[in-house]
């Protein structure tokens, strides 16, 4: 009786000690479990699939570039980044097509954008070379904000344009003249009258959307289909508030309607919402196209192009979860091109509950914010109304 109740406690405890070993082997480590975004745990607990962002370990180190030229730089940015992500997706690629995994890989920051559930998340926060499994979800950024309505009486220079001072530089001749502005907002009706004469894709008699335009919404992602359809080949606004934000930088029409604050400078534009709603995939794909803007063919890319500025109406409030690692890393590389980045709201705002408390000085650039009624412009010492409210031109 002694015997065999040594060898049933004996199995009852061999037991115990298999069952412990498979839950470990069914549950990441702590370290590994903590890579992993609350919103993910969420979007894939009962057996849910969801999209997600993988935010590699090994990240490119461009302090290098600060010390270049413009052209230099952007060359530079972009070979390190590009050499970066092959050398180091190749093995994680391999696993997801193995395993049949829907992935799109990006290289302005070092990330993949993949679909699966629960299983494939803690594999993949279990590896090495993974530093975060966040968020990939769909947002509405915009929401509240007002749609463009009927057309007002023209109003000549602006009264937010005149808030900023901007007719004083524009009397000492800095009008913006020499600069591109690239614009990733719900897209842009280039033909307006305000907007037309500084589309760097027009040359006054044809259009040329090559290295202009980009559109990085593939399929539905708002709740009705896309009015302006999917993967369009020449700028289209299905919303509105592109068209408005683009204005603001640099619309004017030429017959004393001055709507923007830097009349002089071009613009190209990338569509990274889809009636409002984005994802980091499809902000992170605007970015990208904008260190190296491609033909309408997604080929040729050539960092050449890219704009000295970046425009974007959108933030990265903590309440989203937004892939805050990947954006940052996003906007701190596209300014490491000499492309500066400010945002349309709180994207590097520490004050305002955002994600994306700035490391350095040198990756945080002033906020504008783009918030309230009639499409005011909102920066943080006061408030500044670019209404473009012009309407069918």
């Amino acid at each position: 009786m002694r015997a065999g109740g040594v060898g049933i406690r004996a199995a009852a405890a061999f037991a115990v000690v298999v069952a412990f070993v498979m839950l470990v082997g069914a549950t990441p480590a702590s370290g590994s479990f903590g890579k992993i975004a609350a919103r993910v745990v969420r979007d894939t607990a009962n057996g849910q699939t969801a999209s997600f962002t993988i935010y590699l370990k090994d990240q490119a180190d461009l302090t290098a570039a600060y010390g270049m030229d413009r052209e230099a730089r952007g060359r530079y940015v972009y070979k390190s980044l590009r050499e970066t992500a092959e050398r180091t997706q190749a093995p994680l690629r391999a696993m997801l097509a193995a395993q049949g995994v829907s992935y799109r890989s990006f290289w302005v920051a070092n990330v993949i954008f993949a679909k699966g559930g629960r299983p494939l998340v803690e594999a993949l926060a279990d590896r090495s070379d993974v530093a975060a499994i966040e968020t990939n979800d769909a947002s509405n950024w915009i929401q509240g904000d007002e749609a463009l309505g009927s057309a007002s009486a023209p109003e000549g220079i602006e009264p937010g344009v005149s808030k900023v001072n901007a007719p004083s530089l524009w009397s000492l001749g800095y009008k913006g003249q020499g600069i591109v502005v690239g614009n990733q907002d719900t897209g842009m009706r280039w033909t307006h009258n305000a907007l037309k004469p500084h589309y760097r894709g027009w040359n006054g008699a044809s259009a040329d959307h090559n290295y202009n335009w980009h559109d990085s919404i593939h399929g539905q992602i708002a709740g009705t289909a896309n009015p302006c359809g999917y993967n369009t080949q020449a700028p289209c606004d299905d919303l509105g508030h592109g068209t408005h934000t683009t204005g603001t930088t640099s619309g004017d029409d030429g017959a004393g309607n001055q709507i923007g604050v830097a009349p002089g400078a071009k613009w190209i534009a990338c569509h990274n919402m889809d009636q409002g709603t984005g994802r980091p995939e499809t902000y992170t794909e605007c970015f990208q196209w904008f260190l190296a803007p491609t033909d309408l063919s997604n080929q040729n890319p050539n960092p050449a192009l890219r704009p000295q500025v970046m425009n974007n109406s959108w933030g990265c409030p903590t309440s989203e979860g937004c892939a805050p690692d990947t954006l940052r890393a996003v906007v701190e590389n596209s300014e490491a091109s000499a492309s500066t980045v400010p945002p349309g709201s709180s994207l590097m705002s520490s004050r305002r509950g955002s994600a994306f408390a700035p490391r350095s000085r040198r990756a945080t650039p002033p906020t504008v914010r783009s918030t309230g009624r009639r499409w005011q412009a909102r920066t943080w010492s006061g408030w500044l109304r670019c209404s473009g409210r012009r309407g069918p031109t």
